[in-house]
Order: structure tokens, then sequence, then C-alpha cells
């Protein structure tokens, strides 16, 4: 990894990704045929991408958005490769000073790609100086200080700039209108994670069947970054346990010694859930309080574990709070309190 050493920033390059995948316990995908799921957005993106490479010209700013763990870095290191160009990945918050942002900008090659995460997270005089660079390919740049200061306008080779965010409310208004391509990256389908968790396994020279990809992929909470994490955890089990297969039978021990249910729950869900149906007799209740009592703040209540409850239908939000949907109320109270509602 490449550290500007005047700035102090960290810049990830297509180099140190080679190097990195080497080492990688994950099947990293290197074209949109490898990349599963996602099939609407990877078709808009393969048909930019090879527009821009006919015209050998950038491509246009994107902004990609969603939950963390989709691939969205994934995507955007597959379109530097089809283009065949370089790409820089960084990080919204590591870029304190003006001075980090001009120094990879300045180092960039025609048509490279700059990614930044969590671009959202950027300070505000550091956006700013994307603002003349996304539009004209020029910062000015201010030497000195005081009366002797002076401004100079430096000129970059065209590039492209892929921002990503997990909250894209919070992304300025200045800077979301300069973005030409904004996607957004849904959670996946069981079937596509089943497919994804086959296809690492085969990487991971692990022999497992359909059932067994499947039983992961409905506990992954619809992000292939923990399926995969949780599928590399099976291997370990069935290692340990002198198994050269992740039979059914296997995988359900191994998740199980994970602490997840059958319902792909894990302890800090059920425990969410636990002091909403003991305290608040299922709800309605304030994230507020909600994330007090859990010992967690709400950002993490609402990125990490709601979006999964919801879609299990184990909760639901409404203008006074969060609530344990009526159909699921019963069953959980008997199986918290132990109490048969009828």
């Amino acid at each position: 990894m490449k550290q500007n050493l005047e700035e102090g920033v960290d810049i990830f390059s297509l180099q140190d990704q080679d190097r990195f995948e080497e080492s990688s316990h994950d099947f990293v995908p290197k074209s949109f045929d490898d990349y599963l799921g996602q099939k609407e957005l990877k078709d808009k993106l393969s048909l930019y991408t090879q527009a821009a490479k006919m015209r050998k010209e950038p491509l246009d700013h994107m902004l990609l958005s969603g939950p963390p763990g989709l691939g969205k870095t994934t995507l955007s290191q597959i379109m530097a490769q089809v283009m065949g160009v370089g790409i820089k990945i960084c990080s919204g918050p590591m870029m304190e000073r003006t001075g980090d942002l001009v120094a990879i900008l300045s180092s960039l090659e025609p048509r490279d790609i700059l990614f930044i995460d969590e671009i959202h997270r950027m300070p505000t005089q550091v956006e700013e100086v994307l603002y003349t660079a996304m539009e004209q390919f020029r910062i000015d740049v201010i030497i000195g200080q005081g009366a002797g200061a002076k401004s100079i306008n430096l000129p970059l080779a065209p590039f492209t700039l892929i921002g990503a965010t997990t909250k894209s409310g919070m992304i300025s208004a200045p800077l979301h209108s300069r973005f030409g391509i904004n996607e957004r990256l849904d959670f996946y389908t069981d079937e596509e994670l089943c497919e994804i968790v086959m296809q690492s396994a085969d990487f991971l020279e692990l022999a497992i069947d359909t059932d067994s990809a499947l039983l992961i992929a409905s506990s992954a909470r619809g992000t292939p970054r923990i399926a995969k994490k949780m599928l590399r955890r099976v291997r370990d089990f069935a290692q340990v346990k002198n198994h050269n297969k992740a039979t059914l039978e296997l995988t359900k021990q191994a998740l199980a010694f994970l602490g997840i249910n059958e319902d792909g729950l894990t302890k800090m869900d059920l425990l969410l859930l636990k002091k909403i149906v003991e305290l608040f007799n299922g709800g309605p209740v304030g994230l507020e309080t909600l994330a007090s009592l859990f010992g967690e703040d709400k950002d993490t209540i609402e990125a990490v574990y709601e979006p999964f409850l919801m879609r299990k239908g184990y909760l639901e939000k409404t203008a006074r709070g969060r609530q344990i949907p009526h159909k699921r109320l019963p069953y959980l109270k008997q199986k918290f309190l132990g109490q048969m509602v009828i």
C-alpha cells in the first residue's frame, strides 16, 4: 500500500489490489461475468464502461449508494479492469486536509478512476476542492499565507470519480449534482447469495451442496460480505471436525456454534427483540430508548440490525416507533416469556 509521506494519506492502487488478491481469503471477481447478483445495475455499468472505452474517454463521475458489504468497491475495480485504467482507492474520513486530496488528484493518469469510500464523511473544505476538479479537471492551490499568498491553477488529467456512500442523504447538494451517474445497490436475494456461496466455496476448495449453501445465504442478511465470512467459519468447523464436505447437518451445527438460529437471527437480533417484548409488550418503542437499552448507538441499530429484522418480518417501523408485527408477537412471547398467546 502506497503512502504519500507529505500528506500522510494511504492510497490503494491497482498494483496493490493485485498483491492483495493473491493473498485474499475470498474470491474476488475480476469481470462482470464473474460478478454475481445486481444484474440490472451490472448491465448498466457494463454498457457505460464499454461506451467510454470505445470513445477513449473517462467514465462519467458516478455515485454508488447502498448498505455496506454489497460490492461497491468490487464493481469499481471491475470497471477499471474492463477499461484498462488504473484505480486508486481511499476513504473520505482519511482525507483530513485539502492537501491530501490534491496529492491524489495530481497523481492520476488520464482516464484513471478515483474511488472514495464513505464520501459523505469527507470534510467540507476537502469536498469543495472536488467541485472544479470534477467539472473542469483543474484545482486551485493556495501557496503561502497572508498578503504573500497566491493562487496557482493546477491542471489535472481527465479522470473519473466514483463515490461510495451508505448514507446518500448526507451528501451535500453541490457535490451530489456533479455526479452524472447515480445508482443504488440493493440487498441480495437468497438465491443470488447461494450462487455466491457456491462460487466462493469452489475458490476455497470446500465441497458444499446447494441446501447448505442456501442455508448460509438465508442467514447472511442479504450481504455477500457476510455470506463469505460465514462460509469461512463453516469451513473452519468442517476442517476441525474432520469433514471434507459442508453437509446440511454440519452447516446447521456450525451456524448454531456461531450463535445463529434456524431463522438466521444472531444473539444480538434476539436480544433486541427480547427487550421489545419483555419491556414494551411488543412496542412501539422509540429508537433512542431502544438504543440505550440495547447498549448500541442508534445508527448501528438502523444500519446493522433493523434491515434484516424488517425483511424477515420480525420488526416494523411506525410513526410512534419500532414494534413487533402482530402476527409475530405470539411466537416471540412464547419464545421469550413462555406465554402461549391465543
